[in-house]
């Protein structure tokens, strides 16, 4: 073929190429506006239910919005100074914190726990991951009755079986040295989700570098801190993020646990961020405080976040980094 006849020939496709270009630019536009189309309500949810109440408290936060008078009346930073001013909430800030630090290391290290185990397991790893999994759908208040009865310091079935050994279980709901940790049992009850995310991050691990590590005389313990934990680093940084988020929003536990019945005197140590929060917006009706302590409470959660990323990053690896 000569080469004045492929030149034609590609001049050709070059013009068949160039012809199509507009109906090709309406498809594109047609397909892009469908795609917003479904994503609509979507993007009207957020606008109106995330963003737009978030603006809001912003705006309430300054001011003494008060719900039984349906008034707001300007008070600038007030509501902000009172956070400084106010014992409850350096508290409830300091309760929150220690719970974190204690809860989410345990998580983790309970979730991956779980996670290998299944992902040793050749037969009945289904029925196990169903069963591992169900208690994080099983809402927080049932769990939270079932708790109350199991860390009942007299009757408690924890503590009966404390007995059997010779040991006497402490006030577990009555103790304030005691009352965070019986927070941290229950949260633990609920690793499903994070064993979930353990479990699919270890079968991504190839197995071909167990196998030459193994030839190399590595043991289990080097395997696992030379190949597994590397691997799953980016599942483990993940993980810690998303812990760390939940626990200084922490409620539900708690609320069951030990603010439901009010005729009882619930103890300081269970008083929780979240939970003064929501004491002084739908108990004192003071929303302007509470929007501030909404506020402070995202940007805590933020600088953690922030500092997580800008250290995890350090010690995570990423498929793209080979």
């Amino acid at each position: 073929m000569s080469s004045l006849t492929l030149r034609a020939r590609q001049h050709a496709r070059s013009d068949k190429e160039r012809k199509p270009r507009p109906a090709r630019d309406r498809y594109d536009r047609r397909e892009a506006l469908a795609g917003y189309l479904f994503i609509a309500p979507w993007i009207v949810g957020f606008l109106i239910f995330t963003a737009g109440a978030m603006i809001y408290s912003l705006v309430i936060s300054f001011s003494d919005y008060n719900l039984a008078t349906n008034r707001a009346q300007p008070v600038g930073f007030a509501n902000y100074a009172l956070l400084f001013e106010d014992p409850k909430v350096g508290l409830a800030l300091a309760n929150t914190l220690f719970y974190a630090v204690m809860a989410v290391p345990l998580e983790i290290v309970v979730a991956l726990a779980l996670a290998m185990l299944l992902h040793r397991l050749s037969r009945g790893a289904g029925f196990f991951r169903t069963i591992y999994y169900l208690p994080k759908m099983t809402p927080a208040v049932a769990t939270g009755a079932v708790f109350f009865l199991l860390l009942n310091g007299n009757s408690g079935a924890i503590n009966q079986f404390l007995r059997i050994f010779g040991i006497e279980g402490p006030q577990w709901l009555i103790d304030p040295a005691w009352v965070k940790p019986s927070i941290v049992l229950m949260t633990l009850w609920t690793v499903g989700g994070t064993m979930v995310i353990f479990l699919a991050a270890l079968k991504n691990v190839p197995a071909e570098l167990y196998e030459v590590a193994s030839l190399d005389g590595a043991g289990p313990v080097r395997r696992f801190f030379a190949i597994t934990l590397p691997m799953i680093s980016g599942a483990v940084f993940f993980n810690v993020i998303v812990l760390s988020i939940a626990a200084f929003q922490v409620f539900d536990q708690a609320y069951v646990l030990f603010w439901r019945d009010q005729s009882n005197a619930s103890p300081d140590a269970a008083l929780f961020y979240a939970i003064y929060l929501f004491q002084q917006a739908f108990r004192q009706f003071d929303f302007g405080f509470a929007a501030a302590m909404a506020w402070l409470l995202f940007v805590i959660i933020m600088a953690i976040t922030l500092i997580q990323v800008k250290i995890g990053n350090r010690f995570v690896y990423y498929e793209a980094d080979r």
